[in-house]
């Protein structure tokens, strides 16, 4: 299912809902800076989810719905404006417990659609916890510029998925952060920012993307075993 909804607050929802066989729990997940949801690794990374039964939730962010109508590229809205629209989005499908069979609500992402996750996922009394898959923990080069500090006071359940050589944090710089133990981060073996392992390291793109499945699908679990 997908379509556009205009809420009471005038956000516009470009949406598309994968529906898992007796699902567990629905997951909105917002895409990365460079990609909407049609990318090719948000469709595969909501298709292997649902497999694993959990219903997806993928949306456009509204800069993305402008680049999708006009054709011509732009850079993400400002933080604000990226967490109001996710904010409305997921207050629209949790009060709207009929479409999501009365399913506990995650949230999360690809990249910077997992940090807006984070920075909005305390604040939604509904939302059981997060998942960040490739989470941008600084800009690639600039390992000084850290997106840490909200993390650091999170209390919600966590889980971030990322790759080993990942240029938005590599394996080393994050187990430095001294991240909270309500955050569990799961490494991908040479996986890069979209999980991408070289070929000399035996492992594919996909199969990582199934390994984040799985490991979405167990974190999940955790949390609704121990509410």
């Amino acid at each position: 299912m997908s379509g556009k909804n205009e809420s009471p607050e005038a956000h516009t929802f470009d949406i598309e809902v994968l529906d898992a066989d007796n699902p567990v729990a629905c997951l909105i997940l917002g895409h990365g800076a460079g990609a909407g949801k049609e990318h090719a690794f948000m469709q595969d990374v909501a298709k292997a989810l649902v497999a694993k039964g959990i219903s997806i939730v993928l949306f456009n962010f509204p800069y993305m719905q402008t680049v999708n109508a006009t054709g011509k590229r732009r850079p993400p809205d400002k933080a604000e404006k990226l967490m109001s629209h996710f904010i409305a989005l997921t207050e629209s499908f949790s009060n709207d417990r009929e479409t999501l069979n009365n399913l506990p609500v995650f949230v999360g992402g690809k990249s910077m659609g997992g940090r807006m996750a984070t920075m909005v996922y305390e604040e939604l009394s509904n939302v059981k916890g997060a998942i960040a898959l490739g989470y941008p923990f600084h800009p690639p080069g600039r390992p000084e510029k850290t997106r840490t500090e909200h993390l650091l006071t999170a209390s919600k359940p966590l889980l971030i998925v990322q790759g080993e050589r990942d240029t938005f944090g590599t394996k080393a710089e994050v187990e430095g952060y001294g991240l909270p133990s309500n955050i569990e981060c799961v490494y991908l073996e040479d996986g890069d920012h979209s999980f991408k392992p070289r070929k000399a390291s035996g492992k594919t793109q996909q199969v990582h993307i199934v390994k984040a499945a799985e490991l979405t699908a167990t974190f999940i679990g955790g949390v609704l075993s121990n509410p």
